[in-house]
């Protein structure tokens, strides 16, 4: 438990002098390895964009509508990067 709180701390810290928001529209060419390693399964990280509240979000495609909705580690807590 203790290794995986390290983790996201640690690739917090390493991505937020790294990245930029992502422009409206446009998607994440490639997610750093630090930020795949916390993903939860079932959340598209092909269509994944950094928005200006420094989070992470991605395009759900649901019944009825497509959505954004955040990126969530297997705990579901949001990943973001701080600044």
């Amino acid at each position: 438990m203790k290794s995986g709180i390290l983790l996201a701390l640690g690739a917090s810290v390493v991505l937020a002098g790294c990245v930029s928001t992502t422009p409206q529209g446009q998607f994440e060419e490639a997610l750093p390895e630090e930020v795949l390693a916390l993903v939860a399964p079932g959340q598209d990280v092909n269509s994944v964009r950094l928005e200006g509240d420094g989070c992470y979000w991605y395009l759900h495609h649901g019944p009825v509508e497509s959505t954004y909705l955040p990126l969530l580690t297997r705990d579901q807590r949001m990943i973001c990067v701080t600044a």
